[in-house]
């Protein structure tokens, strides 16, 4: 389950339930989706996403994203996504915690 690693104000403000089912049902409309993908490739993105977020919580996704592209290829599991595709969902997911936490978590004025 994603979360683990979130921390709890994250697992508050987006239940991380709620976060997969929400991607799982819109991943085909984003415009960066790939035809061909399933939800398989793109679920372990979207968790990558979800768990890292508060890893690197007050940082932007462009300042910690080669850190996030190392250690990629150790947690896709059995996604089909290389990092340039897979990179996407896990913004996605970035910015979907970011709307739903107080103020400005990432200090990005969005």
């Amino acid at each position: 389950m994603v979360g683990a690693k979130a921390g709890d104000s994250i697992a508050e403000a987006v239940n991380p339930t709620e976060y997969v089912t929400y991607f799982r049902n819109e991943y085909r409309n984003s415009p960066t989706y790939i035809s061909g993908r399933e939800w398989s490739d793109y679920e372990p993105a979207y968790k990558y996403g979800y768990d890292t977020y508060g890893t690197y919580r007050g940082r932007s996704f462009d300042s910690v994203e080669s850190d996030l592209q190392r250690k990629w290829d150790e947690t896709r599991s059995a996604s089909r996504l290389p990092w340039d595709e897979a990179r996407h969902a896990v913004r996605e997911g970035w910015h979907y915690i970011e709307r739903a936490m107080p103020g400005d978590a990432d200090k990005d004025g969005r």
